[in-house]
């Protein structure tokens, strides 16, 4: 292993030395994300959070911070680091099992140019996620609150990443992490987890397919049990008005007694439509069962939702949205739901 690190640091060593252009200057860009909220439960839930799988804007009756942000990025043709601090309901609720002193921590990484054109890139830390359409933003999202799926998949994880974008359609990256949206690893367990990403767009960008995976065990050496995941999705610009996403998720891992697998799935659809200027509407639908609790341990769940939200974009940096959402659970039983929200991002609003 030794000498397999050394060759490594040896060949970037030796390309960064080849290459010519490491004295121009980088550019450091600051960020600047809020997202506030207020929702309302019509099953007016008792405690504090509305649902146990939901990690964003989930409060009720109540106006609250989702995600703030506030960091720099640097930017270089050959090098790049993030460091990003978070605080809000969704920092609390989807890093509750991480240390107090990591809570505070979106996003912490830096990347290195591996090759001339800086195509091949090597990345180290804390960084989002490769799974899924949907980011911790809600602004950059075609629906105000998240789907089923992407709230129960990875939104960030901590290890290396080497990507490679091959040319303008392809690209490609392989990641090792620490496990399934950690940290740190879990103790007792000395397998990181695996991932790869594959996906492919036209030249114009009118659609991206996407294929995302992960392998991985969440549990003690003592007790092992692989966890294989699959994302694939496809994002279509149908028009200059008309967008569409179709994803479907499908994992599986070992039983209790590794005997067979347990498997939980989600199609999702969601398409999202400009009336006019500053004026957009969102519409989606999803489906999601983990009967066996993989994902969702509290309560194995299997539901259909359907969501719609209305959104005034004042400009490039603002997005105020309204959405209604419905959950229908197997025993017949109606959810639902009113959320608004006010989110200002000022991402590399200027550099200096």
């Amino acid at each position: 292993m030794k000498k397999i690190l050394f060759i490594g640091f040896s060949l970037i060593a030796a390309t960064c030395m080849a290459q010519d252009d490491w004295s121009e200057s980088p550019k450091l860009s600051p960020i600047l994300f809020v997202d506030t909220f207020y929702s309302f439960d019509f099953d007016q839930p008792e405690g504090e959070q509305r649902q146990n799988f939901f990690y964003n804007h989930n409060r009720h009756n109540e106006v609250n911070l989702n995600l703030g942000l506030l960091g720099l990025t640097l930017d270089h043709k050959k090098y790049r680091a993030n460091l990003t601090l978070q605080a809000g309901t969704y920092a609390l609720d989807n890093y509750s099992a991480e240390k107090p002193e990591y809570r505070i921590i979106h996003s912490a990484f830096a990347g290195i140019a591996l090759d001339s054109e800086s195509k091949i890139w090597l990345d180290a830390g804390i960084f989002p996620s490769h799974i899924g359409f949907e980011s911790a933003k809600s602004k950059d999202n075609y629906t105000l609150t998240r789907s089923i799926s992407a709230e129960n998949s990875p939104y960030f994880l901590t290890g290396v990443k080497v990507s490679y974008e091959l040319n303008e359609s392809w690209f490609v990256s392989a990641l090792l992490t620490n496990g399934w949206q950690r940290i740190e690893r879990l103790p007792g367990n000395s397998l990181p987890g695996f991932g790869t990403q594959v996906t492919y767009s036209n030249d114009q960008r009118k659609f991206i397919l996407n294929w995302s995976s992960y392998i991985g065990s969440e549990f003690p050496d003592s007790n092992r049990k692989m966890r294989i995941f699959n994302d694939f999705y496809g994002i279509f610009q149908l028009s200059d008005r008309w967008s569409l996403i179709s994803g479907f998720d499908i994992g599986v891992e070992e039983n209790a007694d590794n005997s067979g697998w347990n498997t939980w799935f989600s199609p999702t659809l969601i398409t999202y439509y400009q009336l006019k200027p500053k004026y957009d509407i969102g519409l989606r639908a999803e489906y999601f069962q983990d009967k066996k609790g993989v994902v969702i341990s509290q309560d194995p769940l299997a539901t259909t939702g359907m969501s719609f939200n209305f959104d005034y974009k004042p400009s490039k940096y603002i997005a105020a949205r309204l959405e209604g959402r419905a959950l229908v659970f197997e025993e017949n039983h109606l959810n639902s739901l009113v959320t608004i929200n006010l989110a200002i991002n000022f991402d590399h609003m200027f550099q200096f």
